[in-house]
């Protein structure tokens, strides 16, 4: 027997074992660098197959498959562990058991696919060369990102891994389906924190105040002026405020307001100028309307570079392993994701899984409360995992 028909009739055989473990960890979500159960959950699973694991970053974890036969070649593969502060409005049995808190991202689905990629590997080690670094990785959604701990940590050394190769749940696409970008595909992204400072008072005496709405009300509409005529336009560029606060009344003008955004783009000479002009010009307009602007610039995830050889390598082996009809190209995502730390260090791979499905009701955006996954897709995601590890260590 082929060694894809070796993983698929493993990742058949696993795949109720593989749905538990997705059930149990959505019906038990941590949030970000909290997830104390969750590690501790992976660390049994690890242990049961009699994988030896480090332990990085308080709540990460890293797990190491050795195969038996002789190569220097390594290759980590990814998976997230966090969860999102979602109050779910799902009713399936395994609903968030966490009120407030939901794995709306599919970090459950990142982290159950790589446990039963791992039971594969590990089933199989007596007959690949090479050593596959399986990271379970704390906090993705809130910076720094665990990615940026781990690394700091170490998780790209001892062994170094040639290549790292992650997935993400995509709704859009149909479960059975994955998509492949080379080259730069996800976002850079920064938070913006703003306060404008003025003098508050009576709503009917704006003569007397310097009302700073109004000034945080020129800025929001100035900032978009950097995007549309600094950027070159064949730069996708996005800047957008989603928290204001005035907290005033209808007669009375706050002494501040405070302004909250997110500024991505794919290009980092262009990502530093822009936060300067943006900086710029916000203090610009607060003072020259007799305030003043405190803007300050939380550094988020660099943009993400899937390498071309191994992305074009790791989309050959999908279509050998799910048919080529069940992969596809995909276009950049201005969203982001730390895995863009790893990208910046060893050649990567972002690809997306297909969880998508109408007739099920699975097609909810992630980062929303409906969101829900076919789950069907479990009986593609560990096999492919596995394959592309062991086609890309040379096996």
């Amino acid at each position: 027997m082929k060694i894809k028909e070796k993983i698929q009739e493993l990742s058949s055989n696993i795949f109720e074992q593989v749905n538990g473990h997705r059930q149990h960890l959505h019906a038990n979500p941590e949030l970000s660098f909290k997830e104390f159960e969750t590690s501790a959950y992976v660390k049994k699973q690890l242990t049961e197959l009699g994988i030896p694991f480090s332990e990085m970053a308080n709540t990460g974890v890293v797990g190491l498959i050795k195969g038996e036969l002789p190569s220097d070649q390594v290759i980590a593969l990814r998976a997230d562990m966090d969860a999102l502060p979602i109050l779910e409005a799902n009713d399936k049995p395994y609903a968030s058991k966490n009120p407030g808190v939901m794995h709306a991202c599919g970090h459950d689905v990142h982290t159950s696919s790589l446990l039963g990629t791992a039971y594969i590997l590990n089933s199989l080690k007596a007959e690949f060369g090479g050593t596959v670094k399986l990271i379970f990785q704390p906090g993705e959604e809130i910076l720094p990102g665990g990615a940026s701990i781990m690394i700091k940590e170490g998780v790209l050394e001892n062994p170094k891994p040639h290549h790292i190769v992650g997935q993400h749940v995509m709704p859009l696409i149909d479960a059975g389906k994955v998509g492949f970008k080379s080259g730069i595909y996800m976002a850079s992204t920064d938070e913006l924190y703003v306060t404008v400072i003025g003098k508050g008072g009576h709503g009917a005496q704006p003569q007397q105040n310097i009302d700073p709405v109004l000034i945080a009300s020129h800025i929001i509409v100035a900032l978009q002026q950097i995007v549309s005529r600094n950027a070159d336009p064949r730069l996708p560029s996005v800047l957008s405020f989603g928290k204001v606060i005035a907290n005033g009344a209808t007669n009375i003008i706050p002494n501040e307001v405070k302004l909250e955004g997110t500024f991505r783009t794919l290009n980092e000479d262009w990502r530093k100028e822009a936060k300067r002009l943006m900086k710029k010009m916000a203090e610009g307009i607060a003072e020259s309307m007799g305030g003043s602007c405190d803007f300050r610039i939380m550094d988020g995830y660099p943009y993400l570079i899937n390498e071309e050889q191994l992305t074009a390598n790791a989309k050959a082996y999908a279509e050998e392993y799910l048919g080529k009809e069940n992969v596809i190209d995909l276009d950049i995502w201005m969203a982001a994701e730390d895995f863009a730390y790893y990208s910046q260090i060893t050649d990567a791979c972002f690809y997306r899984l297909g969880t998508g499905n109408k007739a099920k009701d699975t097609c909810y955006s992630v980062h929303t409360p409906n969101f829900d996954i076919d789950e069907d897709a479990l009986r593609s995601s560990t096999g492919l995992m596995a394959y592309i590890a062991l086609k890309q260590l040379g096996n």
